[in-house]
C-alpha cells in the first residue's frame, strides 16, 4: 500500500532537533522524501506497523505530531502536482 507520512517536530530545543533528524532517518528507511517533512512510502502491512512503532517510539507526543495517509490505490493516481516536477516517482528505480 502507498502511504504519505507528514510530521511536525518541535525543534525549539536541541533534543527536538535530534528527534527531527531521527524521524527523517526512519522515514528514509521506508520511502522517498517528497517535501521537507513529507515522505511517500510503499509498504506492506508489517512494514507499516514497524514504521508506526518506530515513529511512535521516537516522537514526543506532547510536542510533536506525525500523520500517515493510506491510499487504496497508487499515490501517483491520487497526486495532482503544481509547479516544479519531481525527478523521480515512488517505486521507480534510482540510478546513482
Amino acid at each position: 500500500m502507498d502511504v504519505v507520512v507528514t510530521y511536525d517536530i518541535d525543534t525549539t530545543t536541541r533534543e527536538g532537533e535530534r528527534r527531527l533528524t531521527r524521524v527523517a532517518r526512519i522515514c528514509e528507511g521506508f520511502g522517498v522524501r517528497a517535501q521537507f517533512s513529507v515522505f511517500e512510502c510503499r509498504v506492506g502491512p508489517v512494514a507499516l506497523a514497524r514504521l508506526m512503532a518506530q515513529l511512535e517510539d521516537e516522537i514526543n507526543p506532547t510536542t510533536d505530531s506525525v500523520d500517515l495517509y493510506r491510499f487504496t490505490g497508487a499515490i501517483q493516481d491520487a497526486r495532482i502536482s503544481l509547479g516544479r516536477r519531481k525527478s523521480h516517482e515512488l517505486g521507480d528505480p534510482w540510478l546513482l
